[in-house]
């Protein structure tokens, strides 16, 4: 494959510095209320092989790994597979952790749930690798399987957008900015982070989808049917939508 350049994802130290803000105590004790509703939503029951897409410290691994699921986590930052390895250690879980690009990474017909959790989707640079990695997604799924996509919609960030906003966490100020890029085709974030007389910051763009648009996308990844939601309890995805949850089946499924 020809080299296509470093993007903003893979810096490792973007993360690690990150990580307190994103993964905070809050953000670990909401897990157990999702994983049920992905349950629910998707039919799913142990111990079926479950993809995390973009794990992360692996939290939604561990959950699942917990109630009896094969699970396997597949990240490209190694700092938070580290971690997720030392916490399914203390938890005496059994998971696969892999550092690998999800671009490439493919286990044909492997898995009887996938998801991708957290605003994970849409950072690429090339819009054609959106594309790519839901095929990978999809051939990775066992006939019958399902798919399960949680992320910012462009109908709900042009609801709640503002420009900007400051809070208090983890000992830092973090001073956020937000601009529309193009015909609302992505969100510009700028993050600024002050300690004392230390300052960070970092700029990154996600590409936005509305419902109909990522509804075409995962049918030309190979999807047969898709539903649209607005939460991943299964609310309709309109005004008030909570964010953009795909439930995507194979071809042949649903």
């Amino acid at each position: 494959m020809a080299d296509r350049g470093t993007e903003w994802f893979e810096d490792e130290e973007f993360w690690d510095v990150f990580a307190p803000l994103m993964f905070d105590e809050n953000r670990w004790a909401e897990v157990p209320g999702i994983v049920d509703a992905i349950e629910r939503l998707a039919g799913a029951s142990p111990p079926g092989a479950v993809l995390d897409a973009c794990c992360g410290p692996g939290r939604h691994s561990l959950e699942f790994a917990g109630r009896g699921y094969r699970v396997t986590g597949v990240d490209l930052m190694d700092s938070y597979l580290e971690a997720a390895r030392e916490s399914a250690r203390d938890e005496v879980l059994d998971i696969e952790f892999l550092r690998a690009d999800l671009r490439e990474f493919r286990r044909p017909g492997a898995f009887d749930l996938a998801v991708n959790l957290f605003n994970s989707f849409g950072y690429f640079a090339d819009p054609a690798q959106d594309l790519g990695m839901l095929r990978n997604i999809r051939e990775s799924l066992k006939p019958g399987g399902r798919f399960v996509l949680e992320m910012l919609g462009k109908e709900t960030a042009v609801r709640d957008f503002t420009e900007g906003e400051w809070f208090e966490r983890n000992g830092w100020t973090v001073l956020t900015e937000y601009s529309v890029v193009g015909a609302w085709e992505g969100m510009r974030n700028r993050w600024i982070l002050i300690r004392g007389a230390e300052r960070i910051e970092r700029t990154f763009v996600q590409r936005l989808y509305s419902g109909t648009e990522m509804a075409a996308l995962l049918a030309r990844a190979g999807f047969g049917e898709v539903r649209i939601l607005g939460s991943l309890d299964g609310a309709p995805y309109d005004r008030k939508a909570e964010s953009l949850v795909a439930l995507a089946f194979p071809e042949g499924s649903g």
